[in-house]
């Protein structure tokens, strides 16, 4: 059976969308294995946990139920059920209201110029040795940053190479790409833009990991986006 470190455990959330038989939720912003007779024991979650909280243990536990877990999915993943299957955090649907400011919309506004300054931008797609990483200001982005911070391109975009991706959708680990970026090129400083929900988390030890092979010394920094956003924290 799956046994979780709840002192270890940092509620990303990756163990559970791995677990294809709803056997785990979030509780309290930890990992739980809500029934044993979910569990199949072969252990997809173990690789997907970042911290080591889940382990395999041997003790007596109801036997895996094929037909109770079959049961279970359909009823999560009904469409109109309160709940989402995975019972992550940053799945979870709200309203976000604005305060109106009282001031009317002028008729003709001046756009925002894009201060995008390369293609591509995905991660999945930049080419390790593009010139344009040479001696670069990179920031790295969560996908849903650019939609949560309305002002992105001017505070935090400006004059930087900008890079995105989602580290709890896209079917990749990135460390090795950013990594081979940090080798090859000589990079003046690292700027990671994470959304405040735990699974965007991922794309944070991303770039600690390609830092940490990669043996060179970069100013790095973190900030925080919330799902309102706003700026919730900066290291």
């Amino acid at each position: 059976m799956i046994k979780i470190d709840r002192d270890k455990c940092n509620g990303c959330g990756l163990c559970i969308t791995a677990c294809h038989e709803g056997a785990l939720q979030l509780v309290d912003g930890k990992a739980k294995l809500i029934a044993d007779s979910y569990c199949d024991g072969l252990g997809a979650c173990l690789p997907e946990c970042p911290t080591g909280a889940m382990t395999i243990e041997e003790r007596e536990a109801v036997a895996f139920d094929e037909a109770a877990v079959q049961k279970h999915m359909a009823k999560v993943s009904d469409p109109v059920a309160p709940n989402l299957a995975c019972g992550c955090p940053g799945n979870s649907v709200k309203l976000i209201n604005r305060e109106n400011s009282g001031c009317s919309i002028p008729e003709k506004t001046v756009a925002n110029e894009s201060q995008l300054k390369q293609w591509p931008c995905q991660i999945k797609l930049v080419p390790v040795n593009a010139p344009y990483f040479d001696n670069a200001r990179l920031l790295i982005a969560a996908d849903c940053t650019a939609f949560a911070y309305a002002n992105i391109h001017n505070d935090f975009m400006q004059n930087k190479i900008t890079l995105i991706g989602c580290p709890k959708l896209d079917d990749v680990n990135y460390a090795d790409k950013l990594r081979a970026i940090f080798e090859t090129h000589e990079i003046q400083s690292v700027e990671v833009l994470r959304m405040s929900v735990p699974c965007c988390g991922g794309i944070v030890r991303m770039v600690e990991q390609a830092l940490a092979d990669s043996g060179k010394v970069i100013p790095s920094s973190v900030v925080i986006i919330g799902t309102d956003g706003k700026v919730m924290e900066r290291n």
